[in-house]
C-alpha cells in the first residue's frame, strides 16, 4: 500500500507550492523564462528544473543538468514518477480540490 508523502497546490502566476504530509511547505516550482518549471527548496534556493519530455510527460534535472527522474501520465489522470534509472518511485493523483496528492511506492 502506498503512503501519502505530501501534496502540491497551485500558487500565484502559475507556481506550484509543495508540502509534506504534515502540511509544511518544502518547496516551490515556478514557470521558467523559456518554458518548463524551475524548482526551489523551502529556503528559495534553486534545486533544478523540470522540462516537458519529447513524447509527453516531464523530465526532471538537477542544477548541473543531470537527469534525476521523470513523470509520465498514468491511468485516470494520475502521474507515475520514476528515478533516473527508470524505476517507479511513486505516483500522484488529483484531489477533489485540484491539489496533487503524492504517494511513495
Amino acid at each position: 500500500m502506498s503512503k501519502k508523502d505530501g501534496y502540491g497546490r497551485r500558487g500565484l502566476f502559475g507556481s506550484i507550492n509543495h508540502y509534506d504530509s504534515n502540511g509544511k511547505k518544502v518547496g516551490e516550482s515556478r514557470p521558467g523564462l523559456f518554458g518548463g518549471m524551475n524548482n526551489y527548496d523551502a529556503n528559495g534556493h534553486k534545486t533544478g528544473s523540470s522540462q516537458p519530455g519529447l513524447f509527453g510527460g516531464v523530465n526532471h534535472y538537477d542544477n548541473r543538468g543531470h537527469k534525476t527522474g521523470s513523470s509520465q501520465p498514468g491511468l485516470f489522470g494520475s502521474m507515475n514518477h520514476y528515478d533516473s534509472r527508470g524505476h517507479r518511485t511513486g505516483h500522484s493523483d488529483r484531489s477533489l480540490f485540484g491539489d496533487w496528492n503524492h504517494y511513495d511506492d
